[in-house]
C-alpha cells in the first residue's frame, strides 16, 4: 500500500522543529497503525507493520507457522504457501505473509493523523514543562490574564500559571493585564499539561527581591538567615556577613534607603524590618524586636525560650499591634519570646529593684571608703 509523502515530511517537520525523536514517532504510528488493523480486521495477535520511507510504502505482515495441515488460518500457512514465497521454507518454520487490507488506507490515514497530533500536543507540554521546571522557588514577570473564584491567572509567556487565593496578599488588588512579580512554589507535569502555581504571600517572594535588588545578597557576600513575613502588612529578614567589614543590614536598606523601597514597592508597602543575625539568642532577640528598645534578655536554652525585659514605655512597641511584632520575632529567631515591662520584671524578681542596687553600692562605697582617701 503506498503512503504519501506528506506523512514523511510531517513526521521531519516534528523532529526539525518540536525536537521529537523521529525513530520514536515511528514506533507510535506502527502501534497506531497495529491497534487499527486488529480493531478493524479479523486477525492473529502476531502482525507489524513494515514501513519503507524510500518505497512510500506500508505493508501489514503476520507471522506464521508452516504446517502440513491448517487448523488455524489465522496463525499458520501451508507448506505449499510458504514455498511460493520461499522453496527452502519446511515445516514449523516461522514466516512472514503479508495480509495488508485492500480498504486499510483510510483506517491507516486517521491513525496517523491521531498519532500525529498526540505527539505534537505531548511535546509542547513536554517543551513548556522542561523550561519551567526548573523555575521552582524562583521569581518570574506576568501579566494577569484573567480570574474565576478559585484562581488569578497570570501569563507567564508560554503558559498560565494559577494563583490561588490563599496565596494572594489581602491588601492587593488584582486586576486584568496587571503586571506583577510572582513567586512559582511548585511546577507540576499532570495529564492535562503542566500545572504551575505561583503565589504573590510566600516568604520566598521577599527572599528573592532583596536577591534581585542587593548585590552583595546575589554575589553571596551577605546571607539572608531567616524571614518571617505576614504579606502585606509587616515582614522581618535577617542578614549576616562573614566579613566584619561589611555592614549587612546597611546593604540590604541601601543608600537613603533606596534598595529596600523598591522591594517596598513592588509589595504595595509592606513594612520591612532588616535586622542583624547572631548566633547569641540574647543579640538575635534583641536585634529581631526592632524597633523596640530592650533591657535585658533572660535565656532559657532548654526551652528555647526567653523572656525579653524592655521599658514601660515601649512595652505597646515591643509586642506590637495584635502581638505582630513579637510573632514575627519569635518566627525569626526561632525562640519563643515572653515580653515583660521593666517594672513587672522586678515585681517578679526577674531584675533587681534600684533600691536594691543603690543598697548595693552604698555598702561597695563604705568597704572601699577607706581605700579611696588613703
Amino acid at each position: 500500500m503506498k503512503v504519501s509523502n506528506q506523512l514523511f515530511d510531517a513526521i521531519d517537520y516534528l523532529e526539525t522543529e518540536k525536537g521529537i525523536d523521529k525513530d520514536i514517532l515511528m514506533e507510535a504510528l506502527e502501534a497506531a497503525l497495529i491497534s487499527a488493523y486488529k480493531k478493524n480486521f479479523k486477525s492473529a495477535s502476531n502482525v507489524r507493520i513494515d514501513i519503507d520511507e524510500e518505497s512510500s510504502s506500508l505493508r501489514v505482515l503476520s507471522r506464521k507457522t508452516v504446517v502440513e495441515e491448517i487448523e488455524n488460518s489465522l496463525e499458520e500457512t501451508s507448506l505449499d504457501e510458504a514455498r511460493e514465497i520461499d522453496p527452502n521454507y519446511e515445516v514449523d518454520d516461522v514466516i512472514e505473509v503479508e495480509v495488508t487490507p485492500k480498504d486499510f488506507g483510510r483506517i491507516a490515514a486517521q491513525a496517523a493523523k491521531q498519532v500525529v497530533t498526540q505527539r505534537v500536543r505531548e511535546a509542547e507540554r513536554g517543551v513548556i514543562f522542561s523550561e519551567y521546571a526548573d523555575r521552582e522557588e524562583d521569581v518570574m514577570n506576568g501579566i494577569i490574564s484573567r480570574k474565576d473564584s478559585r484562581f488569578i491567572y497570570v501569563n507567564l509567556g508560554k503558559i498560565e500559571a494559577k494563583l490561588a487565593e490563599s496565596e494572594q496578599m489581602p491588601t492587593e488588588d488584582y486586576y486584568v493585564h496587571d503586571r506583577l512579580k510572582v513567586f512559582v512554589t511548585k511546577v507540576e507535569n499532570t495529564s492535562k499539561g503542566p500545572q504551575i502555581y505561583i503565589s504573590r504571600s510566600h516568604p520566598g517572594l521577599l527572599k528573592r527581591l532583596f536577591e534581585m535588588e542587593v548585590p552583595e545578597i546575589y554575589d553571596g557576600i551577605v546571607e539572608i538567615k531567616s524571614v518571617a513575613r505576614e504579606a502585606g502588612d509587616r515582614s522581618k529578614i535577617s542578614v549576616h556577613a562573614d566579613d566584619p567589614e561589611i555592614d549587612a543590614v546597611g546593604s540590604c536598606v541601601g543608600q537613603r534607603g533606596q534598595r529596600i523601597q523598591v522591594v517596598v514597592d513592588e509589595l504595595k508597602g509592606e513594612k520591612i524590618d532588616v535586622v542583624e543575625f547572631s548566633d547569641d539568642p540574647v543579640v538575635y532577640v534583641s536585634n529581631a524586636l526592632s524597633p523596640s528598645k530592650v533591657v535585658d534578655v533572660l535565656v532559657d536554652e532548654d526551652d528555647k525560650a526567653t523572656t525579653v525585659i524592655v521599658p514601660d514605655y515601649q512595652l505597646s512597641l515591643a509586642i506590637g499591634k495584635k502581638g505582630q511584632n513579637a510573632r514575627l520575632a519569635a518566627k525569626l529567631t526561632g525562640w519563643k519570646i515572653d515580653i515583660k515591662s521593666e517594672s513587672e520584671a522586678r515585681a517578679e524578681g526577674l531584675i533587681a529593684d534600684d533600691d536594691d542596687e543603690l543598697d548595693e553600692f552604698d555598702d561597695s562605697y563604705s568597704d572601699n571608703e577607706e581605700d579611696l582617701f588613703e
